[in-house]
């Protein structure tokens, strides 16, 4: 069993706190905050739900007099060391990936997609396997407990770096220990128009939920990172798409529906944990009750490098506190 905490108390009957976030998507500023959020807010355990990898590459081009790039729709160029570390940070911190080439390797990227899908695919897991060294780099020997699980966005291989580490554990489709806590996790979702790279069917989801989660100890609380928040929640309204990815509009206003999973809500219903955690949808930030379980999506705003989060206080199987928080 893995018991976590600064103090070294037990878990059994005193408070302790967490901070959850998720959908960070690529954003590197975001992922410092997280890093931070323990210390900063005073938790023992910080928990990321999914959905860390960002979707577009920059290619900074080498020409005589430094390296150009378009960034943000404006092109730049950096003629030094210093003006390039500076370039390759603002495009990480806004959920981008900097790729130094060659004129004759952007002209690759450019004609051959399945090149550029293979570079981009390497870029992104050198990414997330920095951001995994920075963790154990800052939390090593801290005591504080890292959970860090991927979303439908992220692609299969992140997995492997996420369970590569001795600081940041991996919760998704296992259970893992935080002291009396049992902690499961769930990355994929049903169907979405995107076709994303984690999704099943609802019947499936269920199927993949249920069988991790008849393993949980029933006298002991247990809390679910299930990356799709259930459906018809509040925590799960989307602005509804047409076939061509359109978004609808009624009378000028942006017409919300929920796309939630009906698996999530029933396996929910079915064991009651004493806090969901859930992320997926960005603009359905909030926190409601299904029975006894406390659900939470804290949004998310990586866009604007804002982390959004929860700060949650348990005690013993119940919840004493909870506050969505933004920094």
């Amino acid at each position: 069993m893995w018991i976590f905490g600064r103090k070294q108390r037990s878990t059994d009957s005193a408070q302790v706190r967490l901070f959850y976030s998720s959908d960070i998507h690529g954003s590197e500023r975001c992922w410092l905050k997280f890093l931070n959020a323990a210390q900063f807010y005073n938790a023992q355990a910080i928990i990321m739900g999914g959905d860390l990898t960002g979707k577009m590459l920059v290619p900074l081009v080498e020409e005589a007099d430094g390296y150009r790039a378009m960034f943000l729709g404006q092109e730049t160029l950096a003629r030094d060391d210093a003006e390039l570390a500076a370039l390759e940070k603002n495009i990480r911190f806004n959920g981008f990936y900097p790729y130094r080439c060659a004129p004759s390797e952007y002209r690759r990227l450019e004609e051959e997609p399945a090149y550029l899908d293979q570079v981009f695919r390497r870029v992104m897991i050198d990414a997330v396997r920095r951001w995994v060294a920075l963790a154990e780099e800052r939390l090593a020997g801290s005591g504080i407990a890292c959970f860090v699980m991927a979303g439908n966005d992220d692609e299969p291989a992140l997995d492997d770096v996420l369970r590569n580490s001795t600081i940041v554990h991996n919760p998704d489709g296992c259970m893992l220990e935080w002291g009396r806590y049992q902690i499961i996790g769930e990355s994929w979702v049903p169907p979405t128009p995107w076709h994303s790279p984690r999704e099943m069917s609802e019947e499936e989801l269920e199927r993949k939920i249920r069988t991790v989660a008849d393993r949980l100890t029933h006298d002991r609380p247990a809390i679910f990172v299930l990356h799709s928040p259930p459906y018809r929640s509040t925590l799960d309204d989307a602005p509804q798409v047409r076939d061509d990815l359109t978004v609808v509009t009624e009378g000028g206003q942006v017409v919300m529906t929920p796309v939630g999973s009906i698996a999530v809500r029933r396996v929910i219903e079915a064991f009651q944990p004493v806090l969901a955690l859930h992320g997926h949808i960005h603009e359905s930030r909030g926190a409601v009750r299904i029975g006894r379980t406390l659900c939470i999506n804290p949004g998310s705003a990586y866009g604007e490098g804002v982390l959004h989060g929860a700060l949650i206080t348990l005690e013993g199987d119940r919840i004493r506190a909870h506050q969505l928080v933004s920094g």
